[in-house]
């Protein structure tokens, strides 16, 4: 039975990488294909009456890693500068006015479309409303520059801004004073924790020595994570703070007794960290992927209310990003529109959302479709040729 699991997750990873291969040749969605894949390995395996119970349990478990180091991959790539305030403050405000927009508006189809009370159509609807930075991060990579940075920075403030919001309305039991109190009070511990954080972190990596280097710092950015989780903060927030001030370490040595701990050999350690973060985000992601197809019931998908809502959800996420996108006068407006994939974190806030019973019978199918939908829309979108002015 161990050496079968062995082989079992050393044959998918060698299959996740083909895929990932093949995907960025023919510019293909390699989430729709992991997620094809999971489906199509539970179907083999119902016929042959086999069961994996414990992809249950820890489908949750791998996407919340996965999410962890999406982010801190996105945040570690980032630069900050005098140059880029312009870009980071146009990105910030697109991926805030997009997350309110699009969750007034698809709150608004579930209260109307199956009756939710206001409240609990809100809890619907925020995990529809964020963009998946795990989806919308590799999809950028075509672009030039100045829009890939873009979709980087608004898919990571996207994801740090929808968790917030989404456990500050889950605890603050319908009382607006007591969200209010969630998401501000807990962005600003959130930020404080951060900074220290970082600065002890880069500490380490300057003075870190030996064989084992990088898995204890990994260990203690999840463990920071959990605590901050726990805590009702907003534990992304550290992740890409950590990340973000990492990468710029000018930042952090405007402190002198930073700047001193500053080694000849942190921009190569630095390297060797992005780099292995970099192989364990690809394992998780594309394992997370293929077990959700695993996990799927194609019987919700086929559910006919599940295909109303998800045709009006991705109405609403994509009008109302073209008219955002239009409001800002980005450029290429007409591509970025396309690049709102839901995704990683969009099936996790909605099994959180749906842990607390508000939902009810919920069609799940929902979720997966517009997963499989706006992953697709977004590849298809990077198939077009780039036009004269934003190439």
């Amino acid at each position: 039975m161990t050496n079968t699991a062995i082989l079992a997750a050393s044959a998918l990873l060698v299959l996740a990488y083909l895929i990932d291969i093949l995907c960025k040749r023919l510019r293909l969605p390699a989430v729709v294909l992991l997620i094809g894949m999971g489906i199509a390995i539970r179907q083999l395996a119902d016929s042959f009456g086999l069961h994996l119970d414990w992809v249950d349990p820890i489908v949750p478990v791998i996407g919340t890693l996965g999410l962890i180091l999406i982010v801190l991959e996105g945040a570690l790539d980032l630069q900050v500068s005098s140059q880029r305030v312009r870009l980071i403050a146009t990105s910030a405000t697109a991926a805030v006015l997009g997350f309110a927009l699009a969750l007034a508006v698809i709150a608004a189809v579930f209260a109307y479309q199956i009756g939710l009370p206001a409240g609990t159509a809100v809890l619907a609807a925020l995990p529809f409303a964020v963009i998946s930075s795990a989806v919308a991060i590799p999809s950028a990579a075509a672009l030039p520059l100045p829009q890939r940075e873009f979709v980087i920075y608004e898919s990571s403030v996207s994801d740090i801004v929808g968790v917030l919001v989404f456990y500050a309305w889950l605890h603050a039991d319908g009382s607006f004073g007591n969200f209010t109190a969630e998401v501000v009070v807990g962005g600003l511990v959130s930020l404080v924790v951060a900074a220290i954080a970082a600065a002890g972190l880069y500490a380490l990596i300057n003075r870190v020595e030996g064989h084992v280097r990088f898995l204890p710092l990994l260990a203690g950015l999840i463990l920071l994570y959990s605590i901050g989780k726990e805590s009702h903060l907003s534990p992304l927030v550290l992740v890409l703070v950590c990340g973000l001030l990492l990468n710029n370490p000018q930042l952090l040595e405007r402190n002198r007794h930073l700047k001193q701990l500053h080694t000849e050999g942190y921009d190569a350690t630095l390297r060797e960290f992005k780099g292995l973060v970099a192989e364990l985000t690809f394992a998780t992601k594309s394992f997370f992927f293929l077990l959700l197809g695993y996990w799927t019931d194609l019987a919700r998908m086929a559910d006919p209310e599940a295909w109303i809502l998800a045709g009006w959800v991705v109405l609403a996420i994509y009008s109302t990003r073209w008219l955002l996108l239009k409001a800002l006068r980005q450029d290429a407006a007409d591509r970025l529109m396309w690049i709102a994939p839901r995704g990683l974190i969009t099936v996790l806030l909605f099994l959180a959302a749906t842990e607390t019973g508000a939902l009810g019978p919920f069609p799940f199918g929902t979720v997966m479709l517009v997963v499989l939908v706006t992953a697709t829309l977004t590849a298809l979108a990077q198939r077009r040729p780039a036009s004269p002015s934003t190439a």
